[in-house]
């Protein structure tokens, strides 16, 4: 008696889903957010970092302002309708390289938004930090990373001693008149009205300049984790879900990656997959300019129905 052939693993074929369906794909529509990881080192070593950051990571190494530069270039030169440049990490402000840079970026005309936990490290970058405020205003963006608006939980995620440094810093960046946001996570079980009412009292009892009803200056993010069960997404889904592939956020951004032992940065799909070397694109931006395949449940849970998007 012959038995049944095993149903293969979910996201294993680029090209089809585990049922035989056909796999659903992002083709690039304009790359208006390009990311650079500044390196993996961190300050903190978070409980669920999506990019395991930490103090001793350095998996993806310090990139220099002269590598920037010359994406930056490509962009000027190229036809890619770049309005904004991200910045993430580990902790941004660690890497040497990194005032040289966003000041570059700035003043070649383009936005600049910058991931931060808003401790230390920025901390002793007040200075030119405050210099780049001055020139260039709002086209600076800095988002601090505030896991939860209480204490116990924010602590949780981020370790002992985190909550304290994090509020000074979002403090001082909003007595400052920075152009603010701020980053939570819906991974508490509390609906997200709840979310943004806690927020908001938070908020109101520092001082902050943040509409904690304004999405895109409190930002709830879904959780990522490679092991939840989420479906495949299919060439049928996009009518099924009433969603465009051009929503999604590789249809409109790239991340540069350096990794470490490499001699040069290439290009990543996205900010949420910088180690599966299915989504490296590339080298250069034109290189990377092509379809992304879904194939990844990041691409399910967070991109597609968690309708997440880490770009302004």
């Amino acid at each position: 008696m012959t038995s049944a052939p095993a149903t293969p693993p979910k996201f294993t074929d680029p090209e089809v889903t585990a049922t035989g369906e056909a796999r659903a794909s992002v083709a690039p529509v304009a790359l208006r957010t390009l990311w650079f990881n500044t390196g993996t080192l961190c300050n903190l070593a978070c409980t669920h970092c999506y990019i395991e950051s930490s103090p001793s990571n350095d998996r993806l190494v310090y990139i220099d302002d002269r590598e920037v530069a010359g994406y930056l270039d490509e962009i000027e030169t190229g036809a890619f309708g770049t309005r904004e440049i991200g910045f993430t990490g580990g902790e941004p402000f660690m890497n040497p390289h990194f005032m040289a840079m966003l000041a570059d970026t700035l003043s070649r005309g383009f936005r600049a938004l910058v991931l931060t936990n808003a401790m230390r490290p920025m901390e002793k970058c007040a200075e030119p930090l405050l210099a780049l405020r001055a020139e260039h205003g709002d086209r600076l963006e800095v988002r601090v990373s505030v896991d939860h608006y209480a204490r116990e939980q924010h602590e949780a995620e981020r370790g002992p001693r985190s909550w304290k440094p994090t509020v000074r810093g979002l403090k001082w960046l909003s007595d400052a008149g920075f152009n603010l946001s701020v980053a939570g996570r819906t991974m508490w079980g509390e609906d997200e009205a709840a979310m943004r009412a806690g927020f908001r009292a938070l908020f109101a009892e520092h001082g902050i300049a943040i509409d904690a009803d304004d999405p895109l200056h409190l930002m709830l993010f879904p959780e990522m984790d490679e092991r939840a069960e989420v479906p495949e997404i299919t060439t049928g889904c996009w009518s099924i879900l009433g969603k465009s592939p051009d929503d999604i956020m590789c249809a409109s951004s790239r991340m540069v990656v350096k990794r470490r032992g490499d001699p040069h940065p290439v290009v990543a799909a996205c900010t949420l997959l910088p180690y599966d070397a299915q989504f490296e694109m590339g080298r250069s931006l034109a290189e990377a300019w092509r379809p992304v395949r879904l194939n990844h449940p990041h691409c399910a849970k967070f991109c597609v129905l968690g309708g997440g998007s880490c770009s302004a």
